[in-house]
């Protein structure tokens, strides 16, 4: 069996089937994403999902699926799913899938009596464009099929309901009909690659349910409008070909398009390779001069810690430094237009967060580290030195220097870190003060700066750099080690937090720590008895007050347990490398083990790629956002550690 490859048993259990997602993306931003049954269960699913800038700055659901029918001596044999009320399903189509294998492109198969039907997607890299390939693997009989667009033209935040304002117009053109429902919209351009009928017949379909909204506390039902449908022969052994696209395209070349795309994908024929490509669909480019990573799938955009967090293992760890140079091509004009105070980038949003300047110089050190460090001084020298001279000089908003050598911020009336969930608008958990990786990023920045100012010749100023070092270093160690073997997560003058989470595992694994090894062992070991799990890092201690495991309910109960137990692969792998620092070669074997639960997750939730989070109880069910880069990242970066330590070994 293929590493992504399922069988009838599974797919007609609608139970494990409708769990299992899929997602393809464009560099636009543009997506497609279905379950493996091709039942959409998420407001955000859809055959094609695309940017409508002029209308705002969100996804929006054009085409939201095709049905298709297969017609043999007038009997019709329906191949959709769509769920309806009281976990109603109609049609059955799950009840005719074969088989559904993900190795570089989707491929469902169905049997229907004697008829088998292939059925392959590509969403196209440059435009906004679906194309599929139906192929007639066998049939004893003349056989028509028969397919029903499902329209939507929405925001991918609501949901729509039938209305007067819908245009129902619709234009002939080559092999298929343009259509645009609301004023604003791109057309619809449905073509196929052979002639086809088309039979207007204009109807709303009812009451359509997505059981993850439902799950999430969301409405959950919508109305669909199908203007009619498309009807083709097809022989044994022929392939039809459809394109979804906002433009048109010769029908004459739709099959040309659809091979050539087909030959680009990585094969997911194993787990580096499934977070390879799954890296590369965080790939975002809304003009040719623009380059960046989205935060994740399916809502998420360009958040700046979730950019510079993700970039080395979405791109140097995958052997693409090129792409690592075009984002900060992009970011640097951004990092300079802030600590110049000019007017923020547009679309890196939160750019203004007192830790994204520090981590945005990790991202520099980890190319100095992958293409030398001569290359990354001269790539990136400048940039680190002006930012380490802005936060010496106190003016970023969010951050002092204090004259101990370490940086206080305020986090009591906004969130300012990575743990930001809020409540009415008030951070849950009021980060404020010393905060444990702002300080561990501080040190490694300041030693990384007087690395590069040796490099150059800079003798006074990798003096300052490295006194400054030694204080914040002294500083850190005298106020953040407890003296129960773990660090404390944040200090705000007499108030001291006691909750064991992971953010002291940077201190640990970053290339420049203040704390001596038995210090790095002590909280490395507490945070292996009390934060790991099979699928990530706790983000709170269950000895801790406060600790809520699992991720469920409203919109509020998930917000209260987004940073209160939730586990999440990226702190895996901060905590991955920690142990490898720590333990060398002896812990090359622990590492690997540990991996085994996220590579069991590439047949789980959105198939080939990591969720967002997961719960911090067993059975450590996936949550959140289907596809997250910085966890992507994270276990990248890992595998790449692995194989250096196995190539010298």
């Amino acid at each position: 069996m293929g590493y992504l490859k399922f069988d009838k048993t599974l797919l007609i259990n609608l139970e494990e089937s409708l769990r299992r997602e899929i997602l393809r993306t464009n560099r636009s931003g543009a997506y497609h994403s279905t379950t493996i049954v091709d039942c959409n269960t998420r407001k955000y699913h859809g055959l094609l999902v695309i940017p409508v800038p002029q209308l705002d700055n969100d996804n929006h659901v054009l085409l939201s699926s095709l049905d298709e029918t297969v017609i043999q001596h007038e009997a019709e044999f329906n191949l959709g799913v769509h769920q309806y009320p009281n976990y109603h399903f109609s049609p059955n189509g799950h009840k005719y899938v074969r088989q559904f294998e993900f190795d570089s492109i989707p491929r469902t198969i169905y049997r229907v009596g004697g008829v088998i039907l292939s059925k392959e997607k590509v969403f196209t890299q440059f435009e906004n464009r679906i194309l599929i390939k139906y192929t007639l693997l066998d049939a004893h009989s003349p056989t028509v099929l028969r397919f029903k667009p499902f329209l939507a033209f929405r925001n991918v935040n609501t949901l729509t309901r039938e209305n007067s304002v819908a245009n129902r117009n619709y234009t002939e053109i080559e092999n298929g009909i343009k259509t645009c429902m609301y004023a604003g919209y791109p057309d619809l351009h449905m073509q196929f690659s052979k002639p086809v009928k088309f039979v207007y017949q204009p109807d709303w379909y009812h009451d359509i349910e997505y059981s993850k909204e439902m799950e999430r506390g969301f409405p959950f039902k919508e109305d669909l409008y199908v203007p009619g449908y498309f009807e083709t022969e097809i022989k044994k052994g022929e392939s039809v070909y459809f394109s979804g696209g906002d433009t048109f395209i010769t029908p004459s070349l739709i099959a040309e398009e659809y091979e050539k795309e087909s030959q680009t994908r990585t094969p997911r024929t194993s787990f580096y390779n499934c977070l390879k490509n799954s890296a590369q669909q965080f790939y975002y480019r809304p003009t040719e001069n623009d380059a960046y990573l989205l935060a994740g799938y399916p809502w998420f955009k360009v958040r700046a810690r979730d950019l510079f967090i993700s970039m080395p293992g979405c791109t140097l760890s995958i052997d693409d430094p090129v792409r690592f140079e075009k984002i900060m091509t992009t970011a640097t004009p951004a990092i300079r237009n802030f600590i110049n105070e000019n007017k923020l980038d547009a679309v890196i949003q939160e750019i203004d967060l007192p830790d994204i300047l520090l981590w945005a110089i990790w991202a520099m050190q980890q190319y100095a580290k992958n293409q030398g460090i001569k290359k990354g001084e001269e790539q990136y020298g400048s940039l680190i030195m002006e930012i380490i001279s802005y936060i010496r000089e106190n003016k970023h908003p969010y951050l002092k220097l204090e004259d101990n050598g370490l940086l206080y911020a305020k986090g009591k009336e906004k969130a300012i870190t990575w743990i930001n969930s809020t409540e009415n608008g008030v951070p849950i958990v009021p980060r404020s003060g010393y905060i444990v990786e702002f300080n561990a990023l501080w040190y490694n920045a300041l030693k990384f700066a007087a690395e590069l100012a040796l490099l150059k010749g800079l003798d006074d100023e990798n003096r300052m750099l490295e006194e400054l070092a030694a204080k914040t270093g002294a500083s850190f160690v005298d106020t953040f080690v407890s003296g129960l073997g773990y660090l404390f997560d944040y200090i705000d003058g007499n108030y001291v937090d006691w909750s064991v989470r992971p953010n002291m595992l940077l201190a640990i694994s970053l290339d420049y720590s203040p704390l001596s090894r038995s210090q790095k062992r002590e909280a490395l070991n507490v945070a292996t008895r009390e934060l790991l799990t099979p699928k990530g890092i706790r983000s709170l201690s269950p000895k801790s007050e406060g600790y809520h495991p699992y991720y469920v309910g409203t919109q509020r109960e998930r917000d209260l347990a987004y940073h209160q137990g939730a586990a999440y692969p990226w702190l895996l792998g901060i905590y991955l490398q920690a142990y490898i620092r720590i333990y060398q070669y002896s812990g090359v074997s622990f590492v690997e083990r540990m991996l085994i639960g996220l590579d069991e997750e590439m047949n789980t939730h959105c198939i080939g790629t990591l969720s967002e989070l997961f719960d911090g109880n067993p059975p450590f069910q996936s949550r959140g956002a289907i596809s997250f880069a910085m966890n992507v990242s994270a276990i990248l970066d890992v595998l790449k550690l692995l194989e250096s330590y196995n190539l010298n070994s």
